[in-house]
């Protein structure tokens, strides 16, 4: 993928803060964001930078930051710094959605926005996506089949390959700069993320990880990976997933191999592998059972600087990690790190 392509950013839900924070981002850090537009609704990004001006953030007071109009991809270098792009996806919006609660037609918006994305990165048109965040109950709103980003983008990708969702496994990745984390599942229940908790799933996320991180950092990454049970199952007193699925797996991984050590307990793998200026961390990665138990330590340490990488798409997505934060959708207080952190991420992994 060439870096001289533009970055598409998506607008995630216009109820919620996305436009707020790509407002910003713009205003922010112009040199970075050059060659970046977003997919979305232009009068939903100009009534987002209309909410920051009236807030007085990160503008000159009085300014509101320029949103134009392009007609694609290709016309993203050609608009001036200090001013934010946007290719409008789909008929303009009617009618303005209420800031800060669920609506369907965010929901429809923030997924066309999506979809319209991965089909350019996926044809060769931009270099990687970058997405703002969307509501998964507005997604449900609107009939959308998939819960989230990652389930959206990898089901794109799957029709782009003419391959089965299952043949295009993908994992999510937060990092930070103290902590890197890849789940094994994703947006499930606790119920049935236990039991995804099987030899082939923990196997095929280490092997997606692997390759991935080999890549990112230019040599094998060093794996921790964390037990499902208190104390990685105590030898069996605290369940036998230890035993049955997530050793096997690690052996077999090492077999091919990678460098992993697991299953350790989770109450502590976490801190072993959290890299701090006076002491690097042991583990490059920890590859956790599910959602909460991976994401609650690295939002805990880094949540300004997280960022959500999607692992084993043929393009490249980056996140923030944060949501759309409804409670202050609308005020011009959102902070944009986490997304600004999102496209550093982004160009860095284009090649």
């Amino acid at each position: 993928m060439s870096t001289h392509l533009p970055i598409a950013l998506t607008m995630g839900d216009a109820a919620g803060i996305g436009g707020e924070v790509l407002v910003k981002a713009f205003a922010a850090e112009p040199a970075l964001m050059a060659g970046c537009f977003v997919a979305g609704d232009l009068a939903h990004l100009r009534r987002a930078a209309a909410a920051v001006a009236a807030a007085g953030a990160g503008l000159a007071p009085g300014m509101v930051l320029p949103v134009a109009l392009i007609e694609g991809p290709a016309q993203a270098h050609a608009v001036p710094a200090g001013c934010l792009p946007v290719v409008q996806v789909g008929a303009p919006s009617a009618a303005l959605v209420p800031w800060g609660r669920v609506d369907a037609q965010a929901g429809r918006m923030a997924a066309d926005a999506v979809v319209w994305a991965a089909r350019q990165a996926l044809r060769g048109a931009v270099a990687a996506v970058v997405t703002a965040p969307l509501h998964k109950e507005a997604l449900a709103a609107a009939g959308v089949a998939y819960p989230g980003h990652t389930e959206l983008l990898q089901a794109e990708a799957a029709a782009h390959l003419g391959r089965s969702i299952a043949e295009v496994p993908v994992r999510m990745m937060l990092a930070s700069p103290a902590l890197r984390v890849v789940l094994v599942s994703i947006h499930v229940s606790l119920r049935q993320a236990i039991e995804a908790v099987t030899f082939e799933n923990v196997l095929q996320t280490l092997r997606i990880t692997h390759a991935a991180l080999s890549r990112a950092l230019g040599h094998p990454p060093r794996i921790a990976v964390a037990g499902l049970n208190p104390h990685a199952g105590e030898g069996g007193l605290f369940g036998r997933e230890e035993i049955d699925s997530i050793a096997p797996a690690v052996a077999a991984a090492r077999a091919e191999g990678m460098q992993v050590e697991g299953p350790r307990a989770p109450d502590t793998i976490f801190m072993r592998a959290r890299h701090a200026p006076d002491h690097p961390g042991e583990f490059d990665v920890v590859v956790a059972m599910y959602h909460d138990q991976g994401l609650i330590p690295v939002k805990y340490l880094g949540l300004d600087e997280g960022v959500n990488v999607t692992l084993g798409l043929p393009l490249v997505r980056t996140s923030p990690d944060h949501g759309t934060a409804f409670d202050i959708a609308g005020s011009g207080r959102a902070d944009p790190a986490s997304l600004l952190a999102a496209v550093r991420s982004a160009r860095g992994l284009v090649h």
